[in-house]
């Protein structure tokens, strides 16, 4: 399974707006100053983050964006789910019709248990952990433009 930069570079956005956002509403703009990611890709990732429910935007000339809620209330695995969609590494047992082995396919259960294993991690771990770890080890909580996260 691969990420794809809607995971990588909307996390980079929340975390972004965590610390950035305590004075209030932080214009894309800025962060994407910040993080080495066009404006316009942002404005996307700010759309599908809204509708997720992890952001609110403030419009006029102090707008710009917020975190919804506190990065404690916010898991890894709610911003990439909202991101990605569905997080299984195959379909074969979530849709039951796309596979005739099924039922004798020695893999199955391996491919079904990573899969599980992935999506407990990602929603253990809130916005507010990966904020505290990057101070921690002195970097900005995001990689650098066009390295993965």
């Amino acid at each position: 399974m691969k990420l794809t930069t809607r995971s990588r570079y909307g996390t980079r956005m929340l975390l972004d707006l965590a610390q950035n956002g305590g004075g209030g509403p932080v214009r894309v703009s800025e962060i994407a100053n910040r993080q080495g990611i066009s404006v316009k890709y942002l404005e996307k990732l700010s759309r599908i983050l809204k509708k997720a429910g992890l952001i609110r935007s403030m419009r006029g000339s102090k707008g710009g964006h917020l975190l919804a809620k506190p990065p404690a209330d916010i898991s890894m695995g709610e911003i990439v789910r909202a991101l990605e969609g569905d997080l299984n590494l195959v379909t074969c047992w979530t849709e039951r019709t796309s596979c005739p082995r099924l039922k004798t396919c020695a893999t199955s259960k391996l491919w079904q248990e990573v899969s599980k294993a992935l999506l407990e991690r990602l929603d253990s771990m809130s916005l507010d952990e990966l904020l505290k770890s990057s101070a921690l080890d002195g970097t900005s909580g995001a990689c650098e433009p066009g390295k993965p996260l």
